[in-house]
C-alpha cells in the first residue's frame, strides 16, 4: 500500500514516507468512501504482530480492538468520523499472539473541496507505558483512601467512615421507610485494663475486641467501625429493634466467651462490655445527630444499671411501666 500524496513530488514523497516510517507513532489512512485502508505504516508489524498487508478495512482494525473496548471505541469513532470532528480514543489493541497493548488513535477528518469527507488520517500511538503509570497511581490513590477509612490500629473502619455510611444509611431509611439500628459498644473499665497489663497490653486488647465484633457482624451492609477510644459502633441497616438487641446480646456473649482476663474490673473476671442500642424509622422531622445522642445516652445507662449488658428503648419503656404498677 502507498501514501496517497498527489500534491508531492516523487521524491519528496520518499522523504515523507521514510520521515513517517522511522517515528514510533504509526502512521495510517483510510479512504472515505471505500473504508478501506490506503497505507498503515510497517511499525504496525513491530507493535502488535499484524503485517500492514493484513490491515485492509476497517473490519480488520475493529476485530483487533479487546471485546471490552470495541463497541464503544467503533460507535465512538464512527459518530465522530461522521460528523467530521477530529477526535482520538484511547483502546486495547490486540497482538496477534493474543496479548494486548494499550493505543492511543489520534484522528484527522480529511475533506474535499466541497466539504465532503475524504480520508481519515491519523496516528496510534503506544500508551502501554503511560497506562501502567496511571493504574499504579489509581492503585496507590484507592489504597490512600482505603487508609483514610480505616482505624489505624484497630484495622475497622474509623470514624470518617461511620459517619459517610450513616449518613447514607439514614437517607436511605427515610426514602424506603425501614428501621435502621445503631449499636454504641463500650468495653468496661478500660482504664482499669491499662493500669493493669499496660499500654500495648490495651492496644491488643482492642485489636482483638475488633476482630470479636467484625466477626460477629454477619451482613455485608453491617458496619463495625471504632468511635473513638474503646468505644465502637456498630451500624445495622433494615433492623427492627428486637432484632437489633439480639445482635448486641451476641457481641456481648462473644466478647465474654473470649475470656480476655481483666484482673481490674469490678463486674467480671473476664473483659465485657456495655452497651446502647437504638432503632429509628427516620422521617424529615428527625435528627440523625440527636438520634446518636439518644443511642449513647441508652449506652450511659447500660453502665449506670451495672455493665456487662445491653440497654435499649424498650428497657426505659418497661422500667417505666414497672414503676407506674408500683
Amino acid at each position: 500500500m502507498s501514501l496517497d500524496q498527489t500534491e508531492i513530488e516523487p521524491d519528496d514523497n520518499k522523504i515523507y514516507k521514510t520521515l513517517l516510517e522511522s517515528t514510533k507513532a504509526i502512521p495510517w489512512r483510510i479512504d472515505w468512501a471505500t473504508t478501506k485502508f490506503s497505507y498503515i505504516g510497517p511499525q504496525i508489524e513491530q507493535l502488535l504482530g499484524w503485517t500492514p498487508e493484513s490491515w485492509v478495512g476497517v473490519e480488520d482494525w475493529a476485530a483487533r480492538i479487546h471485546e471490552d473496548d470495541r463497541d464503544f471505541v467503533v460507535n465512538f469513532c464512527v459518530s465522530q468520523s461522521q460528523a467530521g470532528v477530529d477526535h482520538e480514543a484511547d483502546y486495547r489493541a490486540l497482538t496477534k499472539d493474543g496479548d494486548y497493548v494499550w493505543i492511543r488513535d489520534v484522528v484527522h477528518v480529511v475533506r474535499k473541496p466541497n466539504g465532503d469527507v475524504e480520508a481519515l488520517v491519523g496516528f496510534m500511538f503506544d500508551i502501554s507505558e503511560r497506562k501502567k503509570s496511571e493504574d499504579e497511581l489509581m492503585r496507590m490513590h484507592r489504597k490512600l483512601e482505603q487508609l483514610s477509612y480505616t482505624d489505624g490500629l484497630t484495622g475497622i473502619a474509623n470514624r470518617r467512615m461511620f459517619d459517610q455510611v450513616f449518613e447514607r444509611e439514614w437517607a436511605s431509611a427515610r426514602r424506603e421507610c425501614r428501621p435502621l439500628s445503631v449499636i454504641i459498644l463500650d468495653i468496661d473499665f478500660f482504664k482499669s485494663y491499662n493500669d493493669q497489663y499496660g499500654h500495648l497490653a490495651g492496644d491488643e486488647c482492642l485489636k482483638r475486641v475488633s476482630r470479636i465484633l467484625d466477626t460477629a457482624a454477619a451482613r455485608p451492609r453491617d458496619l463495625v467501625a471504632r468511635f473513638g477510644g474503646e468505644e465502637f459502633v456498630i451500624v445495622l441497616p433494615e433492623t427492627d429493634a428486637a432484632s437489633a438487641i439480639l445482635v448486641a446480646e451476641k457481641f456481648r456473649r462473644s466478647v465474654l466467651e473470649e475470656m480476655i482476663p481483666h484482673r481490674g474490673s469490678e463486674v467480671s473476671a473476664c473483659l465485657s462490655v456495655s452497651q446502647g442500642v437504638g432503632t429509628i424509622i427516620p422521617d424529615e422531622h428527625d435528627s440523625p445527630i440527636r438520634f446518636l445522642e439518644q443511642v449513647d445516652w441508652l449506652l450511659y445507662q447500660s453502665k449506670n444499671q451495672g455493665r456487662n449488658r445491653v440497654f435499649s428503648v424498650q428497657d426505659v419503656v418497661g422500667k417505666k411501666e414497672t414503676l407506674n404498677k408500683a
